[in-house]
């Protein structure tokens, strides 16, 4: 990308700010040469990571990278057998003790949330605990080389210590002496050069004997070594020259150490610039508010609400422009200081941006294209130096866009055509526009020239646009229109500012009747435009205001709902506890009749306390499904006698007797019989037509609704030939009547009864099926057969 460019849309000042965010000297710098990249898939590749470390950032808050230094320079002296000292080496432990931390955090949030460019990133950072520990050991957190670095140091230590002790022990006696320390200028001991002296008066020092080290500024005192020390600090000086050497030793092991992984070294700190310059993109991105931007590579920018990122965010209009589907060219216009030149910037920087991987201060949605370069040409390039006018300083950077660029270019034109001549520089704006869209490149040009709003107007893939300008105060917007030409409102300014009327008037008489037309039809472009945009306003309040007044009513149907839900379901739950109750008390009941029947000899016959504990179960009410509704099944055809049907109140099956008017219907369900709506009732299988009683008009037989058809029959107590008789007529009765199911009782006894009962049963034309009673039917006393 052309560094003038990037200067001219002032890109490096986006850098400057991301530098401030980079924790690292080594971050600091790969922003600093950050640049556009004009492969797409380069670009998504850029911007995943940054969008992976806004993430991290928003989730666990962005990573410290403290005790991360620069170790480039020391890896590469030891690699070519230089010796470190304790400093360098300390900031190699301390690098790969970060390294090593941040290489952890990456990897535990990657877990949580896929992260693969930062954990591809921070997985390939080596594990240097080996080397880090050998460091600890030998150099401490002050940089100096520890006593547990060797044996042999800490033996010499220990003499060097106590060396020390006894030569100021030596000396301390001497200046305590009450002859010796009249002779010193203070009662001290002190060094110099390495060897322990005390400060002599110089009057006295033949008397002391020894090595002068130093005196004073004005000579009255001798820093004398005492002849009696000499020996010892001789003795001192020899075992300080070998704690040097055995601590050289010590960092030339620690050195090459580091040369043997300085490969893997330089690899980690290019890792971790890497990572710096990455969490930094991801804190400028939250510090400007921007978001991740859609990229392709097929000419298509849509800014919504794109910002300046320069511009402070409560002062900056933001703008809403696309560009490169139905139009590939913009022209702008407006008045002077309107914000046209803040628009190209916008586009030009928010494209740099997102090429460089970085978020652009915009809202979700929005798009942007990678180009292959943008060119710019904006602002006042006259140059005294070179003795060129404005216009010329223009044309010179134009013909310069012209020869480069391609269909996939961004050009971004300021005051085409400005500088000369208006009829002249009006012609050469018009053809160096229609070369441009003609090639294909995508363009923003901005101008004050009437003949260009009539170019794009008649242009097809060329769009007019305006900065907003109010009237009323004088003032810009600074609102981006696109669609609408703008108007140059001079004499609309110059009136409000007090320009007199006649003078007025004689200027709009010079204005060319074709401008007067122009300018009347985007005066009322515009009002048309306000009034559009203020009913769309309301429509949209009106819109936001209904659905909240829905929300709130479904909100408030949803309440009511559960309520009723709730009040039904607390309605059954008392109707089932009564029910339990009489049950419970029923129960106890029939218990004391069997009781006492055992007691006396009593007859209580067991059919009749089934029948009744069975009418008792089936007053329970069943719990009421809160969401279930019937569904409209359709009939294959009217219910009628004989069909079996399911109640839907109650959830049970039965047999239609008969029908009771043109609404309702006598249903057989078990023992019981009941009156019940059609609409209360699903056909589920229809009576048997060839099996429906045949009429004989010559039959002598009629049955009246008033019979009281019984569906039960005791048997006990009569013989073989009696129980046969009364069986047949039980059930002609009962098919007769249309009852689908009856119960014979013949109790248990010896077993004849029920033997030739069932065989009876077996034969016989109208019955179905028969069983023995289950529990709570009477059991093996008590034959259940179906009819047909």
């Amino acid at each position: 990308m052309d560094t003038k460019i990037l200067h001219t849309l002032e890109y490096r000042k986006i850098l400057n700010t991301l530098l401030g965010f980079a924790q690292t000297s080594m971050g600091k710098k790969k922003a600093e040469l950050l640049e556009p990249v004009g492969e797409l898939e380069e670009v998504k590749r850029l911007l995943q990571q940054t969008d992976e470390a806004f993430t991290f950032d928003r989730l666990k808050g962005s990573p410290s990278f403290g005790g991360i230094v620069d170790i480039t320079a020391s890896v590469k002296r030891a690699e070519i057998g230089g010796t470190l000292n304790p400093h360098e080496l300390l900031s190699i432990a301390t690098t790969t003790h970060a390294a090593r931390r941040l290489k952890r955090q990456i990897a535990s949030l990657h877990e949580d949330e896929t992260m693969e460019s930062l954990f591809y990133i921070s997985d390939q950072l080596s594990e240097q605990k080996e080397l880090e520990d050998e460091i600890r050991i030998c150099i401490d957190d002050n940089a100096e080389v520890a006593d547990s670095a060797s044996v042999t140091l800490a033996q010499i230590r220990r003499e060097l210590r106590g060396g020390e002790a006894r030569i100021r022990e030596k000396l301390d006696s001497m200046i305590r002496s009450s002859t010796v320390s009249k002779m010193l200028q203070d009662q001290l001991i002190t060094i110099r050069g390495d060897r322990f002296v005390i400060p002599v008066k110089a009057e006295y020092r033949s008397y002391f004997g020894g090595i002068v080290h130093d005196q004073s500024g004005s000579g009255a005192t001798l820093f004398i070594e005492p002849e009696s020390i000499v020996a010892m600090n001789n003795k001192l000086r020899e075992t300080r020259i070998r704690e040097e050497r055995e601590i050289e030793v010590i960092l030339q092991k620690l050195t090459a150490h580091v040369s043997e992984q300085g490969e893997w070294l330089l690899y980690d700190v290019d890792l971790l610039a890497s990572l710096d310059f990455i969490f930094a993109k991801a804190r400028l991105a939250r510090e400007l508010k921007a978001t991740l931007p859609r990229m392709n590579d097929r000419g298509f920018l849509k800014l919504k609400k794109g910002r300046h990122p320069l511009i402070p965010i409560e002062h900056v209009v933001p703008i809403d422009v696309e560009l490169g589907n139905d139009y590939t060219s913009i022209i702008v216009t407006g008045p002077n200081t309107g914000g046209k030149t803040v628009t190209l910037k916008t586009i030009g920087l928010l494209s740099l941006m997102a090429m460089s991987g970085l978020f652009v201060p915009a809202e979700d949605g929005s798009q942007l294209c990678v180009f292959d370069a943008i060119y710019a040409d904006i602002g006042d390039e006259q140059s005294i130096e070179q003795s060129l006018s404005t216009f010329s300083s223009h044309m010179t950077n134009i013909i310069r866009i012209l020869k480069n660029m391609t269909p996939k270019s961004l050009v971004l034109l300021d005051e085409l055509g400005a500088g000369t001549d208006p009829a002249e520089g009006s012609a050469l704006a018009i053809s160096m526009l229609e070369h441009m869209h003609r090639t294909g490149c995508r363009m923003v040009a901005t101008t004050h020239y009437s003949e260009l709003k009539a170019y794009a107007y008649e242009r097809k893939g060329v769009i007019n646009a305006s900065m907003e300008f109010d009237i009323n105060t004088l003032s810009p917007t600074y609102r981006l229109l696109v669609g609408v030409p703008g108007r140059s409102n001079a004499f609309a300014i110059a009136e409000r500012l007090g320009l007199p009327g006649y003078i007025l008037d004689y200027a709009r008489g010079e204005v060319k009747e074709e401008d007067q037309r122009i300018e009347h039809m985007i005066a009322s472009l515009e009002e048309n435009r306000l009034t559009a945009e203020q009913e769309r306003e309301k429509a949209e309040a009106l819109r936001q205001d209904m659905e909240k007044l829905r929300s709130r009513h479904q909100a408030e149907l949803e309440k009511l709902e559960q309520q009723r839900d709730r009040r039904i379901e607390k309605a059954e739950d008392d109707a089932r506890s009564i029910v339990d109750k009489a049950r419970a008390e029923a129960e106890k009941i029939i218990a004391d009749l069997r009781q006492l029947a055992l007691e006396e000899g009593a007859s209580v016959k067991e059919h009749k306390l089934i029948a009744a504990r069975k009418q008792l179960d089936e007053a329970e009410p069943e719990k009421r499904r809160k969401t279930v509704k019937k569904a409209a099944v359709p009939k294959a055809r009217a219910i009628g006698p004989g069909d079996e049907v399911l109640v839907y109140s109650l959830n049970q099956k039965g047999h239609v007797v008969e029908m009771a008017g043109s609404k309702d219907a006598v249903v057989q369900l078990g023992i019981m019989k009941m009156k019940v709506s059609l609409d209360d009732l699903e056909l589920q299988q229809s009576a048997p037509a060839a099996k429906q009683p045949k009429q004989k008009p010559v039959t002598g037989m009629k049955r009246t609704r008033d019979d009281n058809v019984k569906s039960e029959l005791d048997l006990r107590g009569t013989n073989l030939e009696e129980a046969l008789m009364e069986t047949d007529r039980f059930i002609d009765e009962a098919f007769l009547a249309n009852l689908g199911q009856v119960y014979i009782i013949h109790g248990k006894g010896t077993g004849i009864l029920r033997t030739g009962i069932q065989d009876y049963l077996r034969k016989h034309k109208h019955i179905k099926s028969y069983r023995l009673g289950n529990y709570g039917e009477g059991g093996n006393g008590v034959t259940v057969a179906e009819l047909e």
